[in-house]
């Protein structure tokens, strides 16, 4: 049995936990308050993009697509910009552009980001030839559209590579350089097929998912450092024309069409400019999603089915 001096010294310290509990609480509600009116603040007054010029931006799949699109734009606002794609020619004709519209030079890197020794190897020769990147991009992906049992077993090797390791290898190889200077972005489009689930989509909305997990658990393990400048974002375009939707079922085209290419980049990088952490586009869609999300499942269902969007497969 305890005694009576044990009895009020339990209570004296249950109080002070109580209290502190308290306490700490209320800070809690003042703090989310505090997020509440930054929010909504930033609604009203848009943050300035900062400028990018003197920055090293590499874009990883930048011969074509959305990722020719953002090479372009970062040259056009003086950043040094750096091309990896696998497609020589295609990479080789994104600088000559550049150099055409009398921007900086650009350089272009034949390099296969699913592969982490080719990634490493010419991340290096990037550090010998350009300097440390500080603006990183991955936008390498492809997108098989099949249900999930045609899908072959190379098939979904290849997407998870390039979809979600490709990720990894550039982060290993750009990040250390990033946390010495304690300066960088790192920019990683996932999409909105890692936000919900889609028909014929299911490995590539689990490398989507992956991409979205990846850049959340980094930007909460960066952010536990308070001297901690480098930044992250995470863009979820919805189905843009860039060849990769061969077949997009849509059933009201006038209200949800294909984004086009230089529409997405230009959001891609006002996003990475004004260090907005996440991005839908269009970017309505993140409300909506996250309204949708509180719903029960069944009217979920109701939701998706009533939008009809999706894509049909490509092997019909």
């Amino acid at each position: 049995m305890s005694t009576p001096n044990q009895a009020q010294q339990d209570i004296g310290t249950l109080l002070v936990q109580v209290t502190q509990t308290t306490a700490d609480v209320i800070v809690l509600i003042i703090q989310i308050l505090y997020a509440f009116i930054l929010s909504i603040g930033r609604l009203a007054i848009r943050k300035q993009p900062r400028s990018v010029r003197g920055d090293i931006v590499l874009v990883t799949g930048a011969g074509h697509g959305i990722g020719k699109e953002l090479a372009l734009l970062y040259a056009s606002e003086g950043a040094t910009v750096v091309i990896w794609d696998i497609n020589e020619k295609n990479g080789s004709q994104t600088v000559k552009e550049i150099a055409q519209l009398g921007y900086p030079k650009a350089h272009f890197f034949v390099c296969d980001v699913s592969s982490r020794d080719d990634v490493l190897r010419v991340a290096e020769e990037v550090r010998h030839k350009v300097g440390d990147v500080t603006i990183l991009i991955n936008n390498a992906g492809i997108m098989p559209t099949h249900p999930f049992l045609e899908h072959t077993t190379d098939e979904i090797q290849r997407i998870m590579n390039i979809n979600v390791m490709a990720h990894f290898w550039t982060l290993e190889a750009f990040l250390p350089a990033m946390k010495r200077h304690n300066y960088g972005h790192i920019v990683s489009l996932s999409s909105t097929a890692g936000l919900f689930g889609i028909p014929n989509l299911v490995p590539y909305c689990c490398s989507k998912y992956a991409v979205r997990g990846l850049m959340e658990a980094l930007y909460q393990e960066c952010r536990t450092d308070k001297k901690n400048y480098i930044k992250f974002t995470s863009i979820y375009p919805y189905m843009v024309d860039t060849g990769l939707c061969k077949k997009p079922k849509i059933r009201f085209e006038n209200l949800m069409p294909l984004v086009k290419p230089k529409e997405a980049a230009l959001e891609i990088m006002n996003a990475q400019r004004t260090e907005t952490n996440e991005v839908t586009i269009p970017r309505y869609l993140f409300g909506a999603h996250n309204l949708c999300r509180m719903l029960p499942l069944k009217a979920q269902l109701y939701i998706m089915d009533f939008i009809g969007v999706g894509l049909e497969s490509d092997l019909i």
